[in-house]
């Protein structure tokens, strides 16, 4: 559709000068549709996407039509997070930066009710807010919406998703019966057209999808691995492209949780944001993250609503999103306003077949690709640190270093010789112990039998803990893991079978004698003694 400059809207100077102070020029599809129809008080059902700009195509006529005179609530908009509500109030400050007379107060959940209520006591003509948080102030008495001329619900959907639909309910119930009505949604349940028709009167229809559902300047790729595989598929993603920022996707609070301890572990400064944590605790993380003290952010879909920070650079879908409509909103956290952005997917076992789903629906090409070797995140630290070095050498405080470095040279040892030798000092202090690739072909596994099981009181972390303390072996080399009630199995690269079998074979584990070699058939799941043979010591049995 032909998009309009926000000069041929018919706006006041007011916004004008503030959509300029923005930098905006042209409006978006959104904006160009939304805004003329909403300036004519017509009630309206809008489809975009995130990352549209829906926040000013229902923002700007509500501060436009605004009486700054009247100091009694003209507007509500209800938002289903605290994030998305405090990222509205801000945005329609910005608009209304030229405009006097009219306040604009944001109410939500986490934040002291006695300080809210100070502020609506003082008057607000746009109030913005959480379903909850507007329903505790009905019941108070503390917010009256008698007055209310227009009602936007942002995100109406997610609201609904989130059990609010009740809430929803009273607070349209309490507002007079002729206003404006506007529900802005990236889909359209049956719950969310109910509502519609019951509370709207010859609702406008704005719909807003592309033919491609995802933003054209987004990358998409995938990686086909293996469960066990996808956070040190992340971690060398992380270490291969360094990424600014980037928001790595989840679908339970508890696996973000998980992705963001082990990424700390290992020494990325990453935090998780779900629906668990408090209000307080959310709000210093996206600090964190806004100021760039955070660079990975993890978080599940509902957490993720309210997060608007620019310049992401790239999204990890850690798990296929369960919906297509939210693998849209998950990758639409980059490549906003024309810029570049990255979303690659971990697809594990049949998640395949939902990302066939998500490349039909969306209509886009999401692409394989290996997850990056050893040798190219090495490869690419060695670029990063011979770049670090030129920009050293443009400096000119040098001098003492230089004198420091002249004192080693002799007949036997030149300036080269000392530069390799530091090189090689940082690159050993940088760099992790080398560890084989977890990404082996699965031909190149042997499953391993293991003598004891759930009988002997023996649970994974003893097997696992007695192969890493007693053969040195890296527990991520270790998959696969069965306990059954007489006995186990494992599996583990077989270049490491002989250290394993010749190491843990008639040791102790819980006070048992273990015997451990390779199974002869690749499953055994009935609870009988399995046909398997010894591993022979000291041999090279092929398998």
């Amino acid at each position: 559709m032909k998009t309009l400059k926000f000069s041929e809207l018919n706006l006041s100077n007011e916004i004008l000068k503030a959509v300029k102070d923005l930098g905006f020029e042209e409006a978006t599809p959104i904006q160009s549709l939304s805004i003329p129809k909403m300036m004519t008080g017509a009630d309206i059902v809008g489809q975009a996407q995130t990352g549209t700009g829906k926040t000013a195509a229902f923002g700007i006529p509500i501060l436009e039509k605004v009486n700054s005179k009247n100091r009694n609530v003209q507007s509500i908009i209800l938002c289903p997070t605290r994030e998305l509500a405090i990222q509205v109030a801000e945005e329609l400050k910005l608009f209304s930066k030229y405009k006097r007379g009219i306040d604009i107060v944001p109410i939500y959940g986490g934040q002291p009710i006695q300080r809210q209520m100070v502020a609506l006591s003082k008057g607000a003509q746009i109030v913005i807010g959480t379903p909850g948080r507007i329903m505790d102030h009905l019941e108070r008495k503390t917010l009256k919406l008698d007055t209310t001329s227009t009602v936007v619900l942002d995100e109406a959907d997610e609201m609904l998703d989130m059990g609010f639909r009740e809430d929803i309910e009273l607070i349209l119930k309490s507002m007079p019966e002729k206003r404006q009505t506007v529900f802005f949604s990236a889909t359209m349940p049956k719950e969310f057209l109910f509502l519609t028709k019951k509370y709207q009167q010859y609702p406008e229809i704005i719909k807003v999808v592309s033919e491609k559902l995802t933003v054209p300047s987004i990358e998409q790729y995938y990686f086909d691995i293996r469960e066990h595989q996808k956070l040190e598929a992340l971690a060398r993603c992380l270490d291969m492209y360094s990424p600014k920022l980037s928001l790595v996707f989840c679908n339970t609070k508890k696996r973000v949780d998980e992705v963001a301890t082990a990424l700390q572990v290992r020494g990325y400064c990453a935090d998780a944001i779900h629906g668990d944590m408090n209000q307080s605790q959310r709000d210093r993380v996206m600090a964190k993250f806004r100021n760039g003290s955070v660079e990975i952010l993890i978080a599940t879909d509902v957490a993720a609503r309210g997060i608007d920070v620019e310049n992401i650079d790239m999204v990890f879908n850690f798990d296929i999103p369960k919906d297509d409509e939210n693998y849209v909103h998950r990758i639409g956290r980059t490549g906003r306003a024309g810029k570049a952005g990255k979303a690659y997917n971990f697809v594990a076992g049949k998640d395949i077949y939902k990302l066939r789903d998500i490349q039909r629906y969306t209509k886009a090409i999401i692409k394989r690709k290996n997850v990056p070797s050893l040798a190219d995140v090495e490869n690419t630290k060695t670029t990063i640190m011979l770049d670090k070095i030129r920009e050293v050498l443009k400096g000119k405080d040098l001098e003492k270093y230089a004198r420091m470095t002249e004192s080693l040279i002799s007949d036997e040892v030149t300036s080269l010789d000392v530069a390799a030798a530091l090189l090689k000092m940082t690159f050993v202090a940088e760099k992790k112990e080398q560890k084989s690739d977890i990404f082996a072909k699965e031909n190149e596994m042997i499953r391993l039998f293991i003598n004891l099981g759930k009988k002997d009181n023996v649970k994974a972390g003893d097997l696992v803990g007695a192969i890493t303390s007693e053969a040195r072996l890296d527990d991520k080399l270790i998959r696969n893991i069965k306990i059954l009630d007489a006995f186990s199995f494992i599996e583990v690269p077989q270049e490491y079978v002989d250290k394993i079998v010749n190491t843990l074979q008639s040791s102790n584990i819980k006070g048992k004698k273990v015997f451990i070699g390779p199974a002869k058939r690749k499953s055994f799941d009935k609870e009988k003694t399995p046909n398997f043979k010894y591993y022979p010591k000291n041999k090279n049995t092929k398998y």
